[in-house]
C-alpha cells in the first residue's frame, strides 16, 4: 500500500507540473514536453483514459454488463434472474456475477440511501424462492456490512450475522451451489469463526468445487495474521492449494496473493519487491497466468495483481505486457483499495509506459 501512496504522490507531481510528462531515465528523471519524441504516451498503445476504466469487474463480460444496464435502467430484475439461471454454479463466473450484481445494488444503495437498489429487494420479495435472488442477496449484506461498518462495531455485526442467515437459505435454495458458502467465507472472517467452525464450512466449499479460486481467495483472508491466523497460515494455505493445482489451475498464483495479503506496513525501496519469497511467488503467478486457459474468468484478477509486483521491482516490459490485456477494467486488486481504482490503476500504467519507453519499448515493439 505504500507503493501506491508513493504512486499516487508521483502523479500529484505530474500533475504540478503541469504540460510536462515524467520519464524514467537510468541517471534519473528527465522532463519532456508532450509530443516530443521522448515523450510517453499511454494512448499511442490503446490505452483507455481514466474515465474510461469500468471499475466493477476485473475483465470483460459482455452479458453482465449489458443486464446490469438493463436491471439498473428499468429497476427490474428479471434479465438479473436470467442471466443466473444460465450461469453454470460450479464455476467462477457464476460467483462473479453474483458478486456484482451485489455490488451494484450496494452501489446504489450509497448513492441513494433508501431508494437505491430497490431492484433487489423486489426481487427478494416477489421471487423468494430464485435461487440466484437469495444468493445476490446473501452478498449483498456481506458487501453492505464491510463497506458501511468499522469490523467489530454493533452495527457490523448486526449485518452480518443477518447475512450469515442469508447465506443458509440460499444455500437451501441451491444444493451443490458453492457461492452461498463462499459469501459465508467473508462472514466467518467478520464473526471470528473458530477454526473449527471455519473447517466445517470450508469443506462445503471445496465438496462443491475444489478449484474455485475465488472460494480460496477468501479464504486465505480468514488466514491472514491481520484476521485469525498468522502469515505462516496463510502462506501454509496458499502454498497447500497451489502445490496440489492441476496444470493450467490459477490455484497457482495464490502465494502471490498471500504474500500481498501479509506484506509489511513499510515498504521501503524496490528490495522488498526482489526478495527470493516475492520472487518465487511472483514467478509461480507467471507460470499460472501463462499456462491459464485464455478464458478463465479468474485470469484477470492474477494480472492486475502481477502488475502491482512486477511494478515494484522495475520490470517494466513484463508489466507491459499484463496491461495491454487488462486496461479497461480496473475492479480488481490493488486497486480497489483505493477510493478511486480507476485513478489508483492509471497512475501506475502511465508510470510503467514511461518505465518502458525508457528502457527502449515502443508500441511497434509491444507484442499483442
Amino acid at each position: 500500500m505504500d507503493f501506491l501512496w508513493f504512486l499516487f504522490a508521483l502523479g500529484l507531481l505530474c500533475f504540478a507540473l503541469g504540460p510536462f510528462v515524467l520519464r524514467r531515465r537510468r541517471g534519473g528523471i528527465q522532463v519532456v514536453a508532450p509530443g516530443s519524441p521522448d515523450a510517453a504516451d499511454p494512448e499511442a498503445y490503446g490505452f483507455l483514459r481514466q474515465e474510461e476504466q469500468d471499475v466493477r469487474l476485473p475483465g470483460p463480460d459482455r452479458d453482465l454488463l449489458d443486464v446490469l444496464d438493463v436491471v439498473q435502467a428499468t429497476q427490474d430484475w428479471r434479465a438479473a434472474s436470467q442471466l443466473l439461471l444460465g450461469t453454470e454454479k460450479e464455476g467462477e463466473v457464476r460467483w462473479q456475477r453474483v458478486q456484482a450484481f451485489a455490488g451494484a445494488a450496494s452501489l446504489e444503495l450509497a448513492e441513494r440511501p433508501g431508494a437505491g437498489g430497490a431492484w433487489l429487494r423486489s426481487w427478494r420479495a416477489e421471487a423468494p424462492e430464485d435461487a440466484g435472488g437469495a444468493q445476490v442477496y446473501a452478498e449483498f449484506l456481506v458487501q453492505q456490512a464491510w463497506r458501511t461498518s468499522a469490523a467489530g462495531a454493533q452495527d457490523f455485526r448486526i449485518i452480518l450475522e443477518e447475512a450469515r442467515a442469508a447465506c443458509e437459505q440460499a444455500a437451501l435454495l441451491a444444493p451443490g451451489d458453492p457461492v452461498p458458502y463462499v459469501s459465508e467465507l467473508a462472514v466467518a472472517r467478520g464473526l471470528g469463526y473458530s477454526a473449527e467452525e471455519f473447517d466445517r464450512l470450508w469443506a462445503k466449499v471445496i465438496d462443491r468445487a475444489p478449484e474455485h479460486m475465488g472460494a480460496h481467495l477468501a479464504a486465505l483472508h480468514y488466514w491472514c495474521e491481520k484476521w485469525h491466523g498468522s502469515r505462516e497460515d496463510a502462506d501454509r494455505f496458499a502454498t497447500s492449494a497451489a502445490a496440489r493445482a492441476p496444470r493450467g489451475s490459477l490455484l497457482a498464483a495464490l502465494p502471490l496473493f498471500s504474500v500481498f495479503e501479509n506484506r509489511p506496513e513499510i515498504v521501503l525501496g524496490v528490495d522488498f519487491y526482489r526478495t527470493a519469497v516475492v520472487t518465487k511467488a511472483v514467478e509461480g503467478a507467471m507460470y499460472a497466468v501463462h499456462s491459464a486457459r485464455p478464458d478463465d474468468p479468474m485470469l484477470a484478477h492474477v494480472r492486475h495483481l502481477l502488475v502491482h509486483f512486477l511494478v515494484g521491482a522495475d520490470r517494466w516490459a513484463e508489466a507491459m505486457h499484463l496491461l495491454v490485456r487488462v486496461d479497461g477494467y480496473v475492479g480488481a486488486l490493488p486497486w480497489t483499495l483505493s477510493e478511486d481504482p480507476a485513478a489508483a490503476y492509471t497512475v501506475v500504467r502511465n508510470l510503467v509506459v514511461a518505465g518502458y519507453e525508457a528502457n527502449g519499448g515502443s508500441p511497434a515493439t509491444l507484442p499483442r
